[in-house]
C-alpha cells in the first residue's frame, strides 16, 4: 500500500486535516492495520517538503493547531501518473512457498507435510475472509474477494505441486 499516494489522492478529492485523512484512510484502506498518526504527519511533512501539497488554513484547536493540507499541481500530476500506471503483475516467480518446498526436498524433509500445513493455514484464512464477506460492508467484501482469489490460486498451486512432488524430488536429487 502506498500511503503517500493514497493521502495525495484523498487530498485531491478535498483539502483536509491530518486527522480527517487518517480517518478516511482507516475507513477504506487499513482493514485491521490502522495508520498511525505519526506516520500520517511524517508523510504529510515529506509531501510538503517535496512540493506535492501545501499547508492552507491553520485553525486553533484544543490541542495543537489544526492544519488544512491542499494538493498542488505537482501532487495532482503525481496522483494521475500513479493511477494510470499498471500495478506490476503478481506474483514474482521467486516465492517463499516454492523455496520451502524445494529446500525441504533437498534436505530430505517431508515437503508433503509442509504443504498440508500450508493448505490448512490457507483454508483457515479463507474461512476468516468468508466471514468478513458475510458481515462486512462492500469495501470489506471486495477486499475479502481479492484475498480469497489469491488463496484459491495458492491452493491450486499446492495441489498441483503435491501431484508433481515425486518428479521434483527426482530432479532435485539429480543435481
Amino acid at each position: 500500500m502506498s500511503v503517500p499516494m493514497t493521502l495525495l489522492g484523498l487530498l485531491e478529492r478535498e483539502p483536509s486535516h491530518g486527522y480527517d485523512l487518517k480517518r478516511e484512510y482507516d475507513t477504506f484502506f487499513s482493514r485491521g492495520k490502522p495508520l498511525p498518526f505519526g506516520q500520517v504527519y511524517a508523510t504529510l511533512g515529506r509531501l510538503v517538503r517535496d512540493g506535492k501539497i501545501v499547508v492552507g488554513d491553520i485553525e486553533p484547536g484544543v490541542g495543537p493547531e489544526r492544519k488544512r493540507y491542499l494538493i498542488t499541481e505537482r501532487g495532482v500530476t503525481e496522483v494521475e501518473s500513479w493511477l494510470t500506471e499498471p500495478v506490476g503483475a503478481e506474483p514474482d516467480l521467486q516465492t517463499v512457498l516454492f523455496t520451502k518446498v524445494v529446500l525441504a526436498l533437498m534436505l530430505g524433509r517431508p515437503a508433503e507435510e509442509y504443504l498440508d500445513v500450508q493448505r490448512a493455514t490457507h483454508l483457515r484464512r479463507m474461512q476468516e475472509l468468508t466471514e468478513i464477506k458475510r458481515t462486512g460492508d462492500l469495501v470489506d467484501t471486495m477486499l475479502a474477494d481479492h484475498g480469497l482469489f489469491h488463496l484459491e490460486a495458492d491452493l491450486h498451486w499446492i495441489d498441483t505441486t503435491v501431484a508433481r512432488l515425486d518428479a521434483l524430488r527426482a530432479m532435485v536429487a539429480s543435481r
